[in-house]
């Protein structure tokens, strides 16, 4: 049985479908991301789950438990929202020892795991600072400590780094994904943010319009896109027609005048997909020429026309000589690197 399941919920408001046939097995410990552009229904479905909204249909369980008929305070569920929603009147201390005031915990156990929730998330010794006296990376940590001092079965997350810059931010990751693994709480987190997204989860949710797009692990999600707004959504991606040649004695991918050995279970008109990264220069290939290469320090970004249209290539800067701008190149990929999917209307 699953830790944490959803079965085709949804939420309608009036006329308005935010989330359609959400469904979802959460392992216990696991941490999934929700994966979206604003007004996807991220959010909502984090809300379901949290109880500040009710489903217009489906069902949400926790540890086999109707999660849905449980009021939102008596969850046990820790949230920290992308405002941090800390009091301005109380100290760090205090901010955190909140949720355990509500639940009428002793004062000695309640001083004693607010102080290891402090620590915990690197703020030992500031106890007795109030919230307009911390920087905001300082404010985030307080709020995560506050979700997770109750000890919730799932720690919610709505955004929490988008308000610190992307140093902080970055470190930021690094150190949430640190503790909950560590804790070994099962995570749910909200983002928009794709690079935050791989770098923290076991799953990713991508979703589009109040529907699910894809789920799978962070690698899955971005070397098999399963649709074009995936594939595109999830960094950048080249995408070309071609077609499938089963005329001669070997079935064949052709793409003007490139072609490759076809795999099995594809017919006609299919979507050629490859991330940037994947592409290099070789002898022969899908023909094009530099239009321009930009030079970002680790890497150079070249921009290509081929015989199939515009493409991306991305090459580390390993000290190899590059090609210039406008010299005619072959692109080169391995058959593994690249994704293929019916083109719509065309098989």
């Amino acid at each position: 049985m699953s830790f944490l399941s959803l079965d085709r919920v949804g939420k309608s408001f009036g006329p308005n479908t935010a989330v359609e046939e959400f469904s979802l097995a959460v392992s216990k410990g696991e941490f999934v991301s929700f994966l979206g552009p604003s007004g996807c229904g991220k959010t909502t479905t984090l809300q379901m789950i949290a109880g500040f909204l009710d489903p217009s249909h489906g069902t949400i369980h926790l540890e086999g438990k109707d999660l849905v008929a449980i009021p939102p305070a008596k969850r046990g569920l820790g949230i920290v929202f992308q405002s941090y929603a800390l009091f301005p009147h109380m100290t760090a201390a205090e901010n955190v020892a909140f949720g355990l005031e509500m639940r009428k915990v002793a004062r000695k156990e309640r001083e004693e795991r607010v102080r290891a929730a402090l620590a915990l998330v690197g703020l030992a010794g500031y106890e007795d600072r109030h919230p307009r006296r911390m920087s905001g990376g300082q404010q985030q940590r307080v709020a995560l400590a506050r979700a997770l001092v109750i000890r919730p079965s799932v720690l919610l997350l709505d955004e929490p780094l988008s308000n610190l810059d992307a140093r902080l931010r970055e470190d930021m990751q690094i150190e949430l994904r640190q503790i909950q693994r560590n804790l070994g709480t099962t995570t749910i987190l909200v983002t928009h943010d794709q690079i935050e997204a791989m770098s923290l989860s076991d799953r990713i949710v991508v979703m589009s319009k109040g529907r699910i797009e894809q789920i799978g692990t962070p690698q899955e999600v971005y070397e098999r896109p399963a649709s074009a707004f995936v594939a595109q959504f999830l960094g950048k991606t080249n995408e070309f027609a071609a077609s499938i040649d089963r005329s001669g004695s070997t079935a064949k991918l052709v793409a003007g005048s490139w072609s490759t050995p076809a795999p099995a279970g594809l017919s006609g008109v299919v979507t050629v997909s490859i991330r940037p990264e994947r592409i290099g220069f070789g002898a022969s290939g899908l023909s094009g020429r530099i239009q321009s290469r930009i030079f970002q320090g680790n890497h150079w970004l070249f921009q290509c026309e081929t015989e199939c249209g515009p493409a991306i290539v991305i090459r580390q800067n390993d000290g190899e000589p590059q090609p210039a701008q406008g010299e005619a190149v072959h692109l080169i990929w391995r058959t593994d690197d690249m994704s293929l999917r019916p083109t719509r209307g065309g098989a």
